[in-house]
């Protein structure tokens, strides 16, 4: 089969590094380079991933959300630069390292519904491949806001590379394998910023508040980006989401916003809050909960052949929706940057003398925390806590209660949807919960679906 015209400019552009060139702000610099684009790439689901042609095949983890329905597009592109390698400790170990990767876009289809403010999330790649672990349409969407997935490292990237050759066979951030710790992807993912600021991926939509966001192992990256290798850069970022992961200890001039799952703390020592940095704790909460799975199930059915499968110790996956406080947390955090209001303080969770045993209640919930609906009314027991296999740890687990202890909770339905309306006006007065997913509860509770 012949190879099409942009299997060709991919082959050319690898070796000549002619990948077509945007317009470069003014204000740009060798200190702050903006990255060359190609894109958006043709190819859409459902389409061949094998295909020889581009035009055949179709962006990985493509989202199955109708974005169309709902004014947005997806679309992706290729970026291509020089950038420079960082150890760990921020150590600067090379300069100038031609690199390839890519970013995924999800955005307003006309400015009119865009609020500026653009998330770019560094894509966490702890299951071997790319996983856009904080892309929520509905949050998203219904805010107004962008988001781009950014493929920073190795492991995201040589998958990519196996899964769909003629889509992403020129894509390297390696240094042509010279650089195999990921030591390029704080300056590539900080070249991807400068890429959506400058509106070259974003078909001409003006970012006003750029918010990096990044969920896991991607906040750790993040935490190094933002402790020893961004003293050393022109900042492109407004502020920084580090989410179910660690968080920097550097006061910079940037805000940190820090948003925890029941699993991921870990002790009762924590840093204070300031006026730079805010960190809440979800009660209830897992790391990776049930919302996430169910929306990357059909996506890895897709993509990878089947969804994987876990045998947990108890039965897996908080139902505590997670996603409801960052959506909140992203809003604090626009306007902290945007005006200067500091988020509120949250209530952290509760823990025995010894430091580490979170105190529960006696239905087995944890005390402390932010405390969503989902949990202060709850139906079930939700923990942060697993065991078992893999991932399972991550999990946390989800055990709905029996008919005599909801009858005990819950004497009429009354009671249960008084409880649930309680609960949500209380975290919308503390800004821990958006009003929009707020009445979102209550018609889940109404009907009986919670």
């Amino acid at each position: 089969m012949p190879r099409s015209p942009w299997h060709r400019l991919g082959l050319a552009a690898a070796v000549l590094g002619l990948l077509l060139p945007t317009s470069v702000p003014a204000s740009a610099s060798p200190a702050a380079p903006v990255p060359r684009v190609v894109g958006p790439l043709p190819g859409t689901v459902p389409g061949d991933r094998l295909a020889d042609r581009i035009e055949e095949t179709y962006p990985f983890f493509a989202t199955p959300d109708d974005l169309a329905a709902a004014g947005y597009v997806e679309q992706e592109f290729h970026l291509s630069g020089t950038a420079d390698g960082f150890a760990t400790d921020g150590t600067k170990v090379a300069t100038a390292v031609p690199y390839t990767t890519r970013v995924i876009v999800r955005r307003p289809a006309h400015a009119r519904n865009f609020t500026g403010t653009t998330l770019v999330e560094w894509q966490n790649v702890t299951a071997g491949y790319d996983l856009d672990a904080l892309w929520n349409a509905e949050s998203a969407i219904r805010a107004g806001h962008a988001w781009v997935g950014v493929s920073a490292q190795r492991v995201g990237v040589d998958q990519l590379k196996t899964w769909s050759p003629a889509r992403y066979g020129v894509l390297d951030v390696t240094g042509a394998g010279r650089l195999t710790a990921d030591e390029l992807s704080y300056d590539v993912f900080t070249q991807a910023g400068r890429a959506i600021d400058s509106g070259a991926v974003m078909g001409g939509l003006r970012t006003r508040t750029l918010l990096a966001i990044g969920a896991s192992q991607s906040a750790g990256r993040m935490t190094v980006l933002y402790d020893r290798v961004l003293p050393q850069q022109r900042p492109v970022f407004d502020g920084y989401g580090f989410i179910v992961g660690p968080a920097p200890t550097r006061v910079g001039a940037e805000p940190v916003f820090q948003v925890l799952s029941e699993t991921d703390v870990r002790s009762a020592q924590r840093p204070a809050d300031t006026d730079r940095f805010r960190r809440w704790e979800v009660a209830g909460a897992a790391h990776s909960g049930h919302e996430g799975q169910a929306y990357r199930a059909p996506i890895s059915e897709r993509d990878l052949g089947g969804a994987p499968q876990y045998d947990c110790d108890r039965p897996p996956f908080s139902r505590i929706p997670m996603h409801h406080v960052t959506a909140a947390s992203y809003d604090h955090l626009r306007r902290w940057v945007e005006r200067g209001t500091p988020p509120p303080t949250a209530r952290p969770l509760e823990f025995e003398a010894d430091g580490v045993t979170k105190k529960r209640d006696a239905l087995g919930l944890a005390l402390g925390g932010i405390r969503l609906s989902q949990l202060a009314a709850p139906r079930a027991l939700n923990t942060g806590d697993n065991s078992g296999e893999t991932f399972c740890r991550l999990f946390g687990t989800h055990v709905p209660f029996d008919e005599a202890t909801l009858a005990r909770l819950y004497p009429g339905r009354a009671d249960y949807v008084h409880q649930v309306v309680a609960a949500d006006v209380a975290n919308v007065h503390a800004g821990y919960l958006l009003p929009a997913d707020a009445r979102q509860n209550l018609a889940d509770a109404i009907g009986g679906t919670r």
